[in-house]
């Protein structure tokens, strides 16, 4: 297991490296100068251009710039973002728990629905469940969430007034915000419909960033039990006489969620980036709403420090997924 889990940590280096050189380069093909922007309407002499030029290094070439660039990386410095002037270390994990609690709502949903829509699906092979559910999940996966997220809002908040159109809880409520997560900040601060409130400004977020997640977790479930129900052992068990449910909720679906939860690991990269977008409509003050704000100001900075981290993670979570992989398959480790 040793050598199984230093392979996976070796593979870190590259992939971090190019990050690091993607999120660097190509943020600065993007037209517009940051320093230009931080003027605005305003404007600037030659002599302050130079000035603000010289103080965050944009005066060196490309290559020097990037070399301090991982430097200060190596020595826990992402930088100073020069729209808000705070470092971006402590940007990030400020707002790093609303796009956790968005993303583990929506992969709670996903889950919760996409696991029984793909066990339905595969033992009515052929029938109309397994059409419709099938179909339903296709539907889901191809939809665009920008206009997916545009037609919640319209029906839910525009037409009937279920929920409510953006923020993470009503103006009408204030508490410290200790952990980062409304939900646990609105149940621990003791106001009356405080939790409510923040219960359904998740409820539309949550089911946009969640639809496709749940479409490959149904789908990914169907194709991992029929292969599991064509099985000996499976036919075995019905041979025994055992009921159905038994069959296929004991026998066949624990050794099918082997491929399901690693296929939810992976997902946390689409819930992240799913996560730009939706929490762009919706505003959401979480990272992906900030990396949005940071690319439109030019925050050069902010985008590579909040790129590298989001990297990081997602690298995290695939090795942990990996590693618990190779727990319940040790020809994984072998292989």
């Amino acid at each position: 297991m040793g050598g199984f889990l230093l392979r996976r940590l070796i593979t870190f280096v590259p992939t971090f490296i190019g990050v690091s050189i993607v999120s660097f380069f190509f943020i600065r093909l993007l037209p517009g100068d940051p320093i230009i922007l931080m003027a605005g309407e305003r404007g600037m002499s030659d002599e302050r251009y130079a000035q603000l030029a010289a103080q965050f290094g944009y005066d060196q070439p490309l290559v020097m710039q990037y070399w301090d660039y991982v430097t200060g990386i190596l020595h826990g410095d992402l930088g100073t973002s020069f729209r808000t002037k705070r470092p971006v270390w402590d940007e990030f994990f400020a707002l790093f728990p609303a796009t956790v609690e968005l993303s583990l709502c929506a992969m709670v949903f996903a889950v919760l629905i996409g696991l029984p829509a793909g066990i339905v699906a595969a033992v009515h092979r052929g029938k109309w469940p397994d059409q419709a559910l099938m179909s339903s999940a296709l539907v889901g996966y191809s939809m665009p969430i920008f206009w997916w997220a545009l037609l919640l809002i319209i029906l839910f908040s525009g037409i009937l007034g279920w929920t409510p159109v953006s923020g993470r809880i009503s103006l009408l409520y204030y508490f410290p915000d200790a952990t980062g997560f409304m939900l646990i900040d609105s149940l621990r601060s003791g106001q009356s419909g405080a939790f409510a409130s923040a219960v359904q400004h998740l409820i539309l977020p949550t089911i946009v960033l969640g639809t496709i997640p749940l479409a490959v977790i149904a789908r990914q479930t169907r194709s991992a039990m029929l292969e599991v129900l064509g099985e000996d052992y499976v036919r075995t068990a019905r041979a025994k006489g055992l009921s159905p449910a038994r069959v296929n909720g004991l026998h066949a679906l624990r050794n099918a969620m082997i491929p399901v939860v690693t296929v939810i690991g992976l997902s946390v990269g689409t819930l992240l980036a799913g996560a730009i977008l939706t929490e762009t409509i919706f505003s959401w003050p979480g990272i992906g709403k900030w990396m949005v704000e940071s690319i439109n100001g030019r925050d050069y900075t902010s985008v590579q420090g909040g790129l590298l981290m989001i990297a990081l993670i997602v690298m995290l979570v695939n090795l942990a997924v990996d590693v618990t992989y190779g727990l319940i398959n040790p020809k994984v480790r072998k292989g």
